[in-house]
């Protein structure tokens, strides 16, 4: 006998998300080619991916309150704007600069984990900080084959 483990509305909201970070990645990654490539499109890529944290938060309105999902929605667009100002030192050089971006960024990786455990008894601090640190890490290595002009290992 079939037994269903999800219901509709968890299926659909599962797959909310999942469409959510999928749009996270690829807007990230086209904010990536434009910035380091100085494409012309650069503008209209950034305000796309700029949109993707008050999108991320749409969800989250409909479970908690507005002002959680204003957190979640902060806390996300910073996310995406330290990643902008590190992307940004390294393409200049600028190693110091990196580096204090880089524990910026971390610590706002820190911040959305603890946020999320603290809204969700069922979400675990430290899964949700290790997925965060699994992408910056994968985030900084396609940023930095994508500087040297290693296509392969950046795709």
């Amino acid at each position: 006998m079939y037994r269903k483990l999800y219901s509709d509305n968890q299926v659909m909201l599962l797959n909310e998300f999942r469409e959510l970070w999928e749009q996270h990645v690829m807007w990230t990654r086209s904010f990536i080619i434009s910035t380091v490539a100085n494409l012309e499109d650069l503008e209209f890529v950034t305000n796309r991916l700029l949109r993707n944290p008050t999108d991320m938060a749409v969800p989250f309105r409909r479970f908690y309150n507005t002002e959680i999902a204003d957190q979640f929605e902060e806390l996300m667009r910073q996310h995406l704007l330290i990643a902008a100002d590190l992307i940004n030192a390294a393409l200049k050089g600028d190693a110091e600069s990196a580096a204090e971006t880089r524990i910026e960024w971390y610590q706002n990786a820190d911040d959305i984990a603890a946020f999320l455990a603290i809204i969700n008894p069922y979400w675990s601090q430290s899964v949700w900080k290790e997925m965060m640190y699994d992408h910056l890490s994968m985030l900084e290595h396609e940023v930095s084959a994508r500087i040297q002009g290693r296509y392969q290992e950046d795709i």
